[in-house]
């Protein structure tokens, strides 16, 4: 739809005249020729009617308007016909024209001519304009440089200045503006449409009917005459009862209609019959009493004619008639009085009548009574009591509130609503209440739940899916619940309704972000259970016809409306529902994961950015949270960051924070304690590090005073430490009857994970130094001379290797798709795959004669893979762990400045070798000369000979033979210049771009070696406790327990608590009192901080005004009082 297919124009082509001009104010050169000839001059037509006298044609006038010398500012305009459909204008406006939809529109008429008084100018600027802002209004006005439509487009001009530039509240200023009375209005017309039109305003500084271009819009209305503004009236009055009855809010979610408002500044007659009419619609008006002519005249009818018992609502002239003369006399008295010249005097008596019939709907403002600083005060009474007199049953109060809520309006509701005076239930808040979250008015929902409203009893399933189903069209979990609805119907590419929009589709769109961290949302609801297959559950689903779940309430509804929010970015919604849900930290890095998964995939900059930005909040409020509860009690800290949460699908701290890339987190000096009790198991943590080497080589030594372990009686004592202890058992839960001291000590030292890691790492070393045996001095022939038997021991270990990276891909996570989903996404299990597959295809060709060579040369390069991976297992080392991730971030950088090398590389390379050899055939060498040799001089290999031209010759023959031919000594000067500029930018380049990374990198290292030590611990604390190729028992046993006894694996889970409902209650209790202390002395220091801000600022004053002072008394500073302390 664009401008030009629902619009036309009205031209008028019947000429009915009197004299020279036609009645509809135009000369007869702008008639047709058939309308002149006819009838002009002789017409026999009296009175010309716009409906009868005119042709409707399309649109010749629409597009972008953009004022000359006015800045590159552009409006919508388009001419249009008086009785085009409200219904298609708003559209327009609101779709293609991209005007935010309005939470009110006031329509100023009125104010015709020149004499608007200086205190009419400051209602608009400091009155409407501002309350405008405050509740993002729409202005309606006539949109030229005069009268009323001047002084607001010059207020809203001035607001724009004063505003935020980021405001989110605009004043939008709409011109509904005659055509036959825009001058130069010809610079509009193209039929075609302009984009944009070029206006040229003359004399901007004084009144004119040109278009103003402070307005954001113009609806040019054509009723085919030049100076009549009856077509305007009547196209005014339907959108504006056509808007009357749209609702506010994303879509027309909002809870009220649209209020409007019409504004009356001073008036001719004829303004008496819009503003009847406009009554009889119900639209509410606000007159400025002293304004002038009609304002006047209406504001003295309503104030001095109260007495006056009307009858019953009826046909204007029944109401004329059920007054005696004494009352109309009075009304004729004061229409001449305000109106002398005009001649139907009784036409507007009765209109005056008619209007105080409706007096109920009109609202007196006085100057002298109220200030221009409660305009939005008085903009709010007039609508609740125009609302209260159109809907009998609405409660003043319900109907203010839902005003306050629509205007984002927070301090009315606070200082006229909720000051104590009135007591509110549940159902008068309910629907605001979904008004404010929809529409992100944050404060109004903590109003509304800190005054009665209980979320326990509003948040149903229903309603909760009501919130899915508002989510703006523009926002990414819009596009992926669209996605999710179009994989269950099968459906192609396109927008689906959102009232399809189910629990269940919310439910995959969680899971998708969140992953396998934690079990499926909302599916106890749904009655499905985790096991059920996604085509399974989509059946299950399509089956249902009444969804039962709906009208139970949620579960945690805190929780759900955070996910809401975190969904869609609103950073001051979100926070305010994670103070309110428990589970703190697990909640803040859940919220964290949400969003770092959906800046993946925004693609918006912005948007991205703030994403990011809200995930880092919610990082360090998880990292500030748990420092709080850890400073408080170290041991539940400890399990806290292990208990498993049933209201984030059983998922831990640890794992959240994991899959969150949360490395600040882990950084915290907590989560390292615990990861080091876990490393060490039953082990003291001072123990050294050649004890365990000694140990390991001779295990009769566990049994000695040479490895410390700590006292089971204290993991008994404290709950926390036993349910610990738990985790470092081997596959079974340990009793609590004490093991004899032979088992229990053996079983200590082998089943820690810093043993398992211990003899991995041994074992790795030994790996390598068989390979390099192998590789340089036993690799034998092809079969049936080979291979050695040390050989057929280094295929063994391997293939216990093998083993244990199956183990790892196949039997650690939930699904299968999930578990080699988890295994590729580690770099390290990349490395051990490509050196898997180099191993075992050197293997192959190795045992065959005419692939032997190439075999050797691929285990060759494969021993070079293995060796790489002892990079990992150094990352576990406090000193070397930070050291590895600045080599590595550095690395990926020096990739990254090749590229730019690249290009001086390439222009150099092919500058040097055509200086230097005027002829050379050979393509292998000239490739060598361009890119290998170039670069082989960034560190320092410079062939001197080459350039010296010795060793050579010139004849063609002997070079087409393979000898080397002689350079061009001629351009040996200009070569050198080249190389010294080539290795003086290399070299800036390499050793800058170094330096930056390393300085980038140094202050962060620890953060991401803290991080990266989590996963290297949950490794080795579910590998077994054999090192291959040892390892291989160990797989096997197992594999007996697991497939043949079914025994479930407790290392699997992976720092699991699962703590009893009692205990796991008070662990969330006691963890919000820490965040309440924690929001509380931050909000003291913000306080704090903001006392010491204004003590400065008072020091500043005095210091400023004493001067001041000394200046103002003599030639120098010489005052009479000191100066202030500060």
């Amino acid at each position: 739809m664009d401008d030009a297919s629902l619009t036309s124009l009205l031209a008028c082509v019947l000429c009915v005249s009197n004299g020279t001009l036609c009645q509809c104010g135009g000369g007869q050169e702008m008639h047709e020729s058939v309308a002149t000839v006819d009838y002009f001059g002789s017409s026999i037509i009296t009175q010309w009617d716009s409906r009868q006298h005119t042709s409707e044609y399309p649109t010749d006038a629409f597009g972008e308007l953009e004022f000359a010398g006015q800045g590159r500012k552009r409006s919508h305009f388009l001419r249009l016909s008086y009785d085009t459909s409200p219904q298609s204008v708003y559209r327009l406006m609101t779709l293609n024209w991209g005007l935010p939809s309005p939470n009110l529109v006031v329509s100023v008429v009125g104010g015709e001519g020149h004499g608007i008084k200086t205190w009419v100018r400051d209602v608009l600027r400091n009155g409407l304009v501002k309350a405008a802002q405050s509740t993002g209004a729409w202005i309606l006005t006539g949109g030229l440089r005069e009268g009323v439509s001047r002084c607001v487009g010059e207020a809203v001009r001035d607001h724009g200045a004063a505003a935020p530039v980021l405001s989110h509240s605009k004043v939008i200023a709409v011109g509904l503006t005659p055509w036959g009375q825009v001058h130069n209005k010809q610079q509009l017309v193209n039929v075609q449409g302009s984009f944009p039109a070029r206006y040229y305003v003359q004399n901007p500084s004084q009144d004119s009917p040109c278009l103003d271009n402070n307005y954001q819009a113009f609806l040019l209305v054509d009723d085919g005459s030049v100076d009549c503004r009856q077509g305007l009236a009547a196209f005014c009055g339907n959108l504006e009862d056509y808007i009357s009855h749209q609702r506010t809010g994303i879509r027309g979610s909002g809870n009220i209609e649209i209020p409007v408002l019409c504004m009356l500044i001073s008036g001719d007659a004829c303004m008496l019959e819009r503003i009847d009419t406009s009554l009889k619609k119900n639209i509410p008006w606000l007159i400025l009493a002293g304004s002038g002519s009609a304002a006047d005249l209406l504001s003295d009818t309503l104030e001095n004619f109260c007495s006056i018992s009307l009858p019953s609502p009826g046909p204007q002239l029944e109401v004329a008639q059920g007054l005696s003369t004494e009352h109309r006399n009075w009304v004729r008295d004061k229409v001449k009085k305000h109106f002398p010249a005009e001649v139907e005097l009784e036409k507007l008596v009765d209109r005056v009548l008619s209007i105080y019939h409706n007096r109920v709907l009109i609202t007196v403002f006085n100057r002298e009574q109220e200030g221009c600083d409660d305009f939005d005060t008085v903009l709010l009474k007039a609508l609740v009591r125009a609302s209260k007199h159109v809907s009998r049953e609405a409660s003043e109060y319900t109907e203010e509130l839902k005003l306050a809520v629509a205007w984002n309006r927070v301090d009315i509701a606070k200082t006229e609503l909720f000051n104590g005076n009135i007591h509110w239930k549940y159902e008068d808040l309910e629907d605001s209440m979904t008004d404010a979250l929809i529409n992100n008015k944050s404060q109004f929902v903590r109003l509304f739940c800190k005054n009665g409203l209980n979320i326990l009893d509003y948040l149903t399933y229903r309603r909760l899916e009501s919130l899915y189903r508002s989510l703006s069209d523009s926002s990414l979990a819009y596009i992926l619940l669209q996605r999710c609805l179009r994989e269950r119907q099968g459906l192609p590419v396109g927008s689906l309704p959102m009232k399809c929009v189910l629990m269940l589709q919310v439910s995959h769109l969680l899971s998708d972000l969140l992953g396998d961290v934690c079990q499926p949302f909302y599916h106890k609801p749904l009655g499905l259970k985790h096991s059920n297959s996604s085509r399974k559950t989509l059946k299950v689903s399509m089956l249902s016809g009444e969804c039962t779940y709906r009208n139970k309430a949620c579960d945690s509804p805190w929780v759900a409306l955070f996910i809401w929010s975190i969904l869609q970015n609103r950073k001051e919604m979100a926070v305010y529902f994670w103070e309110m849900a428990g589970e703190s930290v697990l909640s803040a890095l859940g919220g964290c994961k949400i969003l770092r998964e959906l800046s993946k995939l925004e693609s918006e900059t912005e948007t991205k950015l703030a994403m990011k930005e809200l995930a880092r909040t919610f990082e360090n409020l998880a990292h500030d949270v748990f420092g709080e509860c850890y400073q408080n009690s170290e041991s539940r800290a400890f399990k806290l960051l292990i208990a498993k949460s049933p209201v984030w699908g059983g998922a831990t701290c640890l794992q959240m924070a994991s899959v969150a890339d949360a490395r600040r987190f882990f950084s915290h000096d907590g989560v390292q304690s615990l990861l080091s009790q876990i490393w060490w198991g039953d082990m003291k943590r001072n123990t050294k590090a050649w004890k365990l080497v000694l140990t390991f080589f001779l295990p009769p030594l566990i049994y000695t005073d040479l490895i410390s372990f700590r006292s089971l009686l204290m993991h008994l004592n404290d709950s926390y430490s036993y349910y610990v202890l738990l985790l470092f058992a081997s596959d079974s839960l340990p009793s609590k009857t004490k093991r004899p001291s032979i088992v229990s000590r053996w079983r200590k030292f082998w089943f820690a994970p810093v043993t398992a890691f211990l003899g991995n790492v041994m074992m790795y070393f030994l790996f390598l130094c068989l390979y390099a045996y192998v590789l340089l001095v036993n690799f034998k022939p092809p079969p049936p001379d080979g291979p050695a038997t040390l050989e057929y021991v280094l295929y063994f270990w391997v293939f216990t290797l093998v083993c244990e990276e199956i183990r790892q891909s196949f039997f650690v996570g939930s699904t299968f798709v999930q578990r080699i989903k988890n295994y590729i996404q580690d770099d390290w299990n990349k490395c051990d795959f490509t050196a898997i597959s180099l191993f075992t295809l050197g293997l192959c060709c190795r045992m065959f004669p005419w692939s032997f060579d190439f075999g050797r040369q691929v285990m060759a390069i494969d021993f070079l893979v293995f060796t790489l991976r002892l990079i990992h297992i150094f990352a576990v080392h406090k000193q070397l762990g930070p050291k590895i991730i600045i080599v590595g971030k550095m690395v990926k950088d020096v990739f990254f400045f090749l590229f730019f090398l690249a290009v001086w590389l390439v222009a150099y390379g092919v500058a040097n070798q055509t200086l230097l050899y005027t002829y050379d055939p050979r393509p292998l060498w000239i490739f060598r000369r361009v890119f290998y040799r170039p670069y082989m001089q960034i560190f320092g290999q410079i062939a001197m000979h080459e350039i010296d031209g010795k060793n050579c010759t010139d004849n063609i023959t002997r070079i087409e033979a393979g000898e080397e031919p002689c350079v061009n000594t001629n351009a040996n000067w200009l070569v050198i210049i080249l190389l010294v500029i080539y290795l003086l930018f290399t070299n800036i380049v390499l050793s800058n771009g170094v330096r930056y990374t390393f300085s980038k990198v140094q202050g962060h290292s620890d953060i991401y070696w803290k991080f990266q030590r989590y996963n290297l611990i949950v490794e080795y604390h579910s590998r077994p406790s054999l090192a291959p190729p040892f390892i291989i028992i160990s797989h096997l046993h197992l594999f007996i327990k697991r497939c043949i006894r079914r025994i479930p694996s407790v290392k699997s889970k992976h720092f699991v608590l699962e703590l009893p409902a009692k205990k796991a209650s008070g662990l969330n209790a006691w963890e919000a009192i820490q965040k309440e202390t924690l929001l509380s002395a931050q909000n003291k220091y913000q306080r704090d901080t903001d006392t010491a801000r204004l003590k400065h600022l008072e020091y500043c004053c005095k210091a400023l005004s004493w001067m001041t002072d000394a200046l103002s008394q003599s030639d120098l500073i010489k005052a009479d009082c000191p100066p202030p302390n500060r």
